[in-house]
């Protein structure tokens, strides 16, 4: 047809179009899987000898293989990212209303209240909700979820359950020459922080390189400090005011009396100043019950107590000299002791040896200290009051730890064993009255549990190689920071046996307390009629014209002629030994020439 040709030959475009590929397989053979057929095997390459490479080969004889035998370690670091705390507070106000009342118009509020409670919404929700918390206060009422089932299960568990320990974290000195924790202090309000004076007391060990800073720990964080406290000298002694926990209060080395607001950051807000303070190392500072909260004392090896009100540190507000006979001599004071309980009494441990009960209410200085308390053969390093029975007191020294009564001055009414190694430090219990805490100088923790033994430790801990040189129990009693002199710091927590008062307990240490108290003095006043006795019969000797050597009245005189009499028995003892040995060896000699012959 012509005219269909016609018509497609003006639709055909003018422009070619290039062919760019060419696919030679049919689209069923894309992408078929492989198929593999057996064919006999054929030879691709072929290498012959060469015989000129054969003179260069050398065989090796002996041939020397060495192989590993032991497991493979392979050993791999992780520093994992440090998680961050921050503590803020947030102060709630009061919100919601609308911009048109007024909260401090009481007028404005009870019209809006009203006006939201005949809402028919508001009316719906309290239905809803009333009927909800309906069905909860009839489920509680119906069933006590905390009724203890088992009580007397509990008691038994601990009694049964035996004295144990263990360690809960290490602080270590973060800077390289370890310096020895002098004083720990407990955050007064809950077990969350303790406070460490860090200084080096052996003389002219530490060089003019060795910081000063001394630090408060989170008891959780035992990587790095909470703070650092930054004093003017090395802190020896460290407390917290029990009725401000941001005020600390401290004792140099250079005499000075440092007081710290921690929410002013590390330097010290009050120092004493040089002229007025100690001459020695403060070795305690405490703070006193009042009524401000600002009143506190120290003493140091100077033999002086000095008294300090913390809002103004230019002078002591009283000052004593410990000089019990007037004679000059001062007692050089290591440790105080102050019960909130009895507010003007206090107590002095020396490096004499003695411990000094004082009376802040004296009417003169010289009537201040009213007991003198022959303790140890060296110096007190520890002394504490019972936190149930004030009127006992612990003091610490020597070889031994002893319990002594204010009214009994001669001697202890209980005492430990001499041990084998220094006592460095001791504490009581602040939950159990008849459980304290010794440390010794080889590294050991001993826990005495009067209720359980009263001749040898309920349990001994081994907590470091070197000596302890300070130990303070939490007030809840579980758990125990002991400063070790390589610089670290041991956080033990103690068992609910040693942390926990026993049924009965307190009664039963009171009457223990009392019955030694009633021996001793029997003993003192036994001890004195024989005195007395003793020098009325050589007065009486004396004055009927009687020879008398002076033996019987003198002690020392009368044990050294008992122990030289039982030395010359002992000698008499040997020489008859010897004798008769020697007659035996002759004997036998004279038997064997005999039969010889």
């Amino acid at each position: 047809n012509s005219n269909s040709s016609s018509s497609s030959s003006k639709l055909q475009p003018t422009a070619t179009m290039d062919i760019v590929y060419v696919y030679q397989k049919k689209r069923k053979e894309f992408g078929r899987q492989c198929k593999f057929v057996d064919r006999p095997a054929e030879l691709m390459i072929d290498v012959h000898p060469d015989p000129a490479l054969r003179a260069d080969y050398i065989r090796r004889n002996p041939c020397e293989t060495a192989v590993q035998h032991s497991r493979e370690f392979s050993e791999h670091e992780v520093n994992t990212e440090r998680y961050e705390t921050d503590n803020r507070g947030i102060n709630h106000t009061e919100g919601g209303w609308p911009k048109d009342v007024d909260v401090n118009e009481v007028e404005q509020v009870i019209r809006y209240r009203k006006k939201v409670e005949k809402d028919e919404h508001y009316m719906e929700c309290i239905v809803r909700l009333g009927a909800l918390a309906e069905q909860y206060i009839k489920q509680n009422n119906s069933v006590d979820i905390y009724e203890d089932y088992f009580q007397d299960m509990d008691d038994l568990r601990e009694v049964i359950e035996s004295p144990n320990a263990k360690t809960v974290n290490v602080f270590r000195d973060p800077k390289a020459l370890k310096r020895t924790p002098a004083s720990i202090s407990w955050y007064p309000d809950g077990a969350k922080k303790i406070a460490a004076a860090y200084s080096i007391l052996e003389f002219q060990k530490a060089d003019l390189a060795t910081t000063m800073e001394s630090y408060i720990w989170d008891i959780e964080n035992p990587s790095e400090p909470e703070m650092s406290l930054l004093p003017s000298s090395p802190l020896v002694s460290l407390a917290y005011n029990p009725k401000d926990v941001h005020v600390l209060i401290g004792g140099c080395y250079n005499g000075q009396i440092t007081i710290w607001d921690t929410r002013r950051g590390s330097r010290p807000t009050e120092t004493s100043p040089i002229e007025k303070s100690h001459r020695d190392p403060v070795h305690c500072a405490i703070f006193l019950q009042s009524k401000t909260g600002t009143e506190c004392f120290s003493t140091s090896t100077d033999g002086q107590v000095l008294w300090w009100d913390i809002r103004n540190m230019t002078e002591p507000t009283e000052t004593l000299s410990l000089d019990t006979d007037k004679s000059g001599k001062l007692h050089g004071g290591l440790v105080l002791d102050y019960e909130s309980t009895m507010p003007t009494k206090f107590m002095v441990g020396t490096e004499q040896g003695t411990v000094l009960g004082g009376n802040r209410k004296a009417k003169n200085p010289g009537e201040k200290i009213v007991a003198v308390y022959q303790a140890h053969n060296g110096p007190v390093n520890a002394l504490q009051r019972n936190p149930f029975y004030p009127k006992y007191f612990l003091s610490v020294g020597d070889w031994t730890a002893r319990v002594w009564s204010e009214d009994i001055k001669e001697s202890p009414i209980m005492w430990t064993k001499p041990h084998n190694s220094y006592l460095t430090h001791g504490c009581w219990s602040s939950t159990r009255p008849g459980v304290f805490l010794t440390a010794k100088s080889d590294g050991s923790v001993d826990v005495w549990d009067l209720l359980f033994k009263q001749n040898e430790p309920c349990l001994s801990m081994q907590v470091a190689d070197m000596p302890i040189s300070y130990l303070s129990v939490q007030e809840s009693g579980a758990y125990v920071a002991c400063g070790c002199k390589d610089g670290s710091i041991t956080l033990l927590e103690l068992g609910s046996t040693l942390s926990v008062m026993q049924p009965g307990e307190k009664a039963t240490i009171s009457n223990m307390f009392e019955r030694e108290s009633a021996r001793e003095k029997l003993y003192i006043s036994r001890m004195r009629e024989l005195t007395l006795s003793r020098k009325s019969a050589a007065k009486s000797q004396s004055m009927q014209g009687g020879s008398s050597n002076g033996d019987d009245s003198d002690p020392i005189a009368s044990a050294e002629k008992a122990f030289f009499e039982i030395l010359e028995a002992e000698k008499l003892k040997i020489e008859k030994l010897k004798a008769k040995q020697t007659e035996a060896a002759a004997e036998m000699a004279a038997a064997a020439a005999a039969t010889q012959a």
